[in-house]
């Protein structure tokens, strides 16, 4: 039914439960998965100044997390790429509908909640923007 599956992960527990959902969809339907970290440098910026190792280590964390998400997929016998993107400034919602659309994703699907706290209320649930901007149907898992 859905033959090309688009995950956003973060490493968060509602994320893996989001890949593990989409990676039982795709071995049953003979489909394919995309995994998408959206990394954005400007969330590691503070009043203080930036150093080039601290940033390296987050982009290291977000290359960990898509490495830990294609662990998950090879164990179950199930085709993965994965993509990074750092584009700053954009919302995830904005994120993952371009990227549905590059990849030609028949469904999209996302954990029900990534973020917590004041970027919570401030940028709004990322399910949520996924929901209201992605081009295809779009599965949240709780």
């Amino acid at each position: 039914m859905f033959k090309r599956i688009l995950v956003p992960i973060d490493g968060s527990d509602m994320s893996t439960k989001a890949l593990v959902t989409a990676t039982q969809l795709a071995r049953e339907g003979g489909g394919k998965l995309r995994l998408l970290n959206d990394f954005d440098a400007m969330a590691y910026l503070t009043g203080y100044e930036m150093s080039a190792q601290v940033l390296q280590q987050a982009r290291d964390q977000a290359d960990q997390v898509l490495e830990d998400g294609r662990a998950i997929c090879e164990s179950a016998g199930v085709p993965c790429d994965t993509r990074c993107v750092d584009i700053p400034g954009r919302r995830l919602g904005e994120v993952v509908a371009d990227e549905a659309r590059a990849f030609e994703a028949d469904l999209v699907v996302v954990g029900s909640h990534g973020r917590r706290g004041l970027n919570r209320l401030l940028l709004g649930s990322g399910a949520e923007q996924v929901i209201r901007l992605a081009p295809v149907p779009v599965l949240v898992v709780r």
